[in-house]
């Protein structure tokens, strides 16, 4: 495998969980970090990799990969030997998927939609059914833990935790006990300590030369 592996970061954004998830993997890669406040995700040079200006964004190889469920997917699959992705074949690998996938797909629309307090639109029509049924299935399955694969830490709740992480901060999803207590249990990993602490070296430096 080629270690030509580059992270396009900002600090902090939704690219602080591939930061994270890259420790957990213990990948060779190269991280290019740009300053949000500056607008230098809308650079002429990365907008040629990402035309949405978003980021996470990863380079391996050449192939330019985007969104977060399909980075996180890659990069566990690329270094399988840190048994963060069940493997094609293993009864976890569909439950892994769905879970990765509904984060996007149904959890953040509906997280979004809720905060923004748009009406509510036919069950049948929207994507995700409805905000309480959508919450209630991720509440239940948290409740079967320690993580969302019951007792196999995966690349799945390096996502999960990452995201809720900041959702609870801003206060945009309702009160359980369950959320911090799955958001402190992955972020007490040394690797995602140490991805936590370098992000926050980042954003400390960016402030100084503000």
């Amino acid at each position: 495998m080629s270690s030509q592996l580059t992270l396009y970061h900002c600090s902090p954004s939704r690219s602080s969980g591939v930061l994270a998830l890259l420790n957990e993997l213990k990948a060779p890669f190269e991280l290019k970090v740009m300053n949000m406040k500056k607008n230098e995700h809308k650079s002429p040079e990365y907008l040629a990799l990402n035309p949405l200006g978003k980021v996470p964004a990863i380079v391996h190889d050449g192939a330019v990969i985007t969104e977060q469920a399909a980075i996180y997917i890659y990069l566990a699959d690329l270094f399988p030997e840190a048994g963060l992705a069940p493997a094609i074949g293993d009864p976890l690998r569909g439950p892994y998927l769905r879970w990765m996938v509904f984060y996007g797909s149904c959890f953040e629309p509906a997280v979004i939609d809720n905060w923004m307090k748009r009406p509510p639109v036919d069950r049948g029509a929207c994507g995700y059914g409805d905000y309480d049924s959508m919450f209630k299935l991720v509440l239940d399955q948290l409740a079967k833990g320690p993580y969302l694969l019951g007792d196999k830490f995966t690349a799945v709740d390096v996502l999960w935790s990452a995201a809720m992480g900041w959702m609870n901060a801003y206060k945009l999803l309702p009160e359980s006990p369950l959320i911090p207590a799955y958001v402190d249990r992955i972020a007490s990993r040394p690797a995602v300590a140490a991805a936590a602490a370098r992000d926050a070296e980042l954003m400390a430096a960016q402030k100084a030369s503000a």
